[in-house]
């Protein structure tokens, strides 16, 4: 005898309201930042109840960490996408440029100015660690042997945030360099501090890239 999944229709009517609350978030994070995110306006903009909506997200807290989970998971594939296509660090470079212009609230949210007294979940971590490892991989196909740094000496014994990756010191080296400086164009430039500067961002940034891949660490 054939059976009916009762919850089916449920479920995806709790997606389906799960998906309308984030994007109500995200119009909150554009107008005023996530530090102002609030449930309570959220409820009033959907016409529900405060009580109501806490039965799709349990607080801010929650609601912050399924927007920043699936913004890592986004970046993670595009850049995991570019590398299967055998991507080098450059397109991987301008690969993260163009996820980050797609959506500039969504890149803000994760590597912008921390939410005061939100801390990510130990799952969210991994998932910036796949980004990294992406990164490494890149690097230290590219890294040279090369004379040691101190820099380079103190990363034999301080590699913990490579979260076990068999890179030499010099890709980790490399790694840092590349992640620190394009994020700094980045963000730079997506909270408008370019805007009046009359120079083409775009070209920064691939100027800053070619510069890394000019001096390696």
């Amino acid at each position: 005898m054939a059976t009916t999944d009762a919850s089916g229709p449920r479920e995806r009517y709790r997606t389906q309201v799960r998906a309308e609350i984030k994007k109500y978030a995200w119009e909150q994070i554009a107008t005023a930042g996530a530090s102002a995110l609030s449930l309570n306006a959220i409820a009033k903009q959907m016409g529900m109840s405060g009580p109501a909506l806490y039965r799709y997200f349990a607080g801010r807290d929650e609601l912050i960490t399924e927007l920043v989970r699936e913004a890592y998971r986004s970046l993670a594939e595009t850049l995991r996408t570019a590398s299967a296509t055998g991507a080098g660090l450059a397109a991987l470079a301008h690969a993260l440029r163009a996820w980050a212009l797609e959506d500039p609230q969504r890149y803000l949210l994760v590597y912008g100015t921390p939410v005061p007294g939100y801390r990510a979940p130990e799952d969210i971590t991994g998932i910036a660690d796949e980004i990294m490892k992406t990164l490494l991989d890149a690097c230290t196909a590219l890294a040279p042997d090369g004379p040691a740094t101190p820099f380079t000496a103190h990363l034999e014994d301080h590699r913990e945030w490579a979260d076990g990756h068999p890179a030499p010191p010099a890709a980790l080296h490399r790694a840092l360099a590349v992640w620190t400086r394009l994020h700094g164009v980045l963000s730079l430039e997506l909270a408008g501090h370019f805007t009046n500067m009359g120079f083409d961002p775009a070209l920064f940034f691939t100027a800053e890239l070619d510069d890394l891949l000019a001096h390696p660490a």
